[in-house]
């Protein structure tokens, strides 16, 4: 019978086994493509993705896998290993060590389990319900925030967001800084952790699938931190793919108010 500390030697088997798949191709030749939705993949994403699954398949054959690059299996399954094997495809291509490996295990719809690997610098956040999110084994916590002003903000690129969205991520930008509006782009899935680690404050995004954010959430709140939805409420199968993280859950009012102004 799977146990928390069974489920997480498991995912950190998978994660070492992603970045052996990844590293080689670092800076270094590789294939790529667009998908349908015109996001790129590259040679190492299915590599990575496929040496994660071959584990599963083998060891938890009764367990649902939900991968980026290859679809669902069991999908009726209670348990589901959510898998993106680097989110973050385009700083990868760039050569930039930010992306990570993400990989989550949901329990009836419900993220339990999360770790944030990023190979090439050996960084890596884990975390389970009921304990303590853990950057390389070491026990991290979320930072305090007083107050909205003065909070580091991030998220990966403001493209990202529709005009109203846009509109709205700028209000919190301006709450944040005020006369000096330089808020942290770029990042992907490392932001997460740098917010679990008392790096960060707050990141906002959008459009993110649930390979992009099952792993965040326990990472996240793990650490003292809050993850929801842009109305406040928890990340679920189900949830719309517009996220907030938040190192100090005191701020979300503060976040939401500004987030939606008037409305």
């Amino acid at each position: 019978m799977a146990t928390i500390e069974s489920d997480l030697a498991l995912a950190n088997r998978l994660a070492d086994a992603a970045g052996e798949a990844i590293r080689p191709f670092f800076r270094s030749d590789f294939k790529s493509e667009s998908k349908d939705d015109a996001s790129p993949v590259t040679e190492a994403d299915r590599a990575s993705e496929q040496a994660m699954r071959a584990i599963l398949e083998e060891e938890c054959p009764d367990d649902g896998i939900i991968g980026e690059e290859y679809g669902a299996v069991r999908e009726s399954a209670t348990r589901q290993w959510v898998l993106d094997p680097i989110d973050g495809t385009q700083s990868f291509i760039a050569g930039r060590p930010i992306f990570g490996t993400l990989i989550a295990l949901m329990q009836d719809g419900w993220p339990v389990m999360g770790v944030i690997d990023q190979p090439i610098g050996r960084e890596r956040w884990t975390a389970a319900m009921g304990s303590p999110t853990q950057f390389n084994g070491t026990p991290v916590k979320a930072r305090r925030c007083k107050a909205l002003e003065g909070a580091t903000v991030a998220t990966t690129s403001p493209h990202c967001f529709s005009d109203d969205e846009a509109e709205a991520y700028l209000r919190v930008i301006a709450a944040a800084y005020g006369q000096h509006p330089w808020p942290v782009y770029g990042g992907d899935c490392y932001n997460y952790g740098l917010v679990a680690s008392g790096h960060l404050d707050v990141v906002i995004e959008t459009g993110l699938k649930i390979h992009d954010y099952a792993a965040l959430a326990p990472i996240v709140e793990g650490a003292g931190g809050q993850m929801c939805d842009w109305q406040g409420e928890p990340l679920t199968a189900q949830s719309d793919g517009r996220v907030i993280a938040l190192g100090d859950s005191a701020r979300l009012d503060d976040v939401l108010e500004a987030l939606h102004g008037s409305d």
